[in-house]
């Protein structure tokens, strides 16, 4: 393997995580999560601009691996959904990152409207765009909640 190839699937991956051998969708997201509520909760201004970082990163080793397809182990496009989702929440709360969770999972398998329709693009943007819609969603519902009941979390 070339060192680009393997930067670009170290990248992919999330530094392995996306070969974890259950539900690495699901591990990408708790990823995501983990390292998103510690920028949410050290430096919540360099949560956006992670987001944008890691989807470019993302666009860029999914092209240069030449991944075809959604395989299952590139999980970064959970990772920058879920840290997208995360900026619904105005700060890190157990029930605030639960709902975060939970929200993006739901909505990056069930795929509702503008999430499926990007799902069925080809290419590296297609592999980034469902889970960025997803966490865009996901963002927007928690910051209407929050809105709604700012209590909550």
């Amino acid at each position: 393997m070339r060192p680009q190839q393997a930067i670009a699937l170290a990248v992919t991956s999330v530094g392995g995580v996306g070969f974890f051998p259950w539900a690495p969708g699901t591990a990408g997201s708790l990823a995501g999560l983990a390292s998103g509520a510690a920028l949410l909760a050290w430096a919540p201004a360099w949560l956006g601009p992670a987001v944008a970082l890691a989807s470019l990163a993302g666009l860029i080793a999914i092209r240069a691996a030449r991944i075809e397809g959604d395989p299952s182990h590139v999980v970064i496009d959970e990772l920058a959904g879920q840290w997208l989702t995360l900026l619904g929440l105005a700060d890190v709360s157990g029930s605030g990152l639960a709902a975060a969770f939970v929200l993006f999972r739901l909505l990056d398998i069930a795929k509702p409207g503008p999430v499926g329709w990007a799902d069925r693009q080809k290419g590296a943007g297609g592999i980034m765009a469902d889970d960025l819609i997803a966490g865009a969603i996901g963002a927007a519902i928690l910051w209407a909640i929050r809105s709604q009941w700012p209590g909550l979390f």
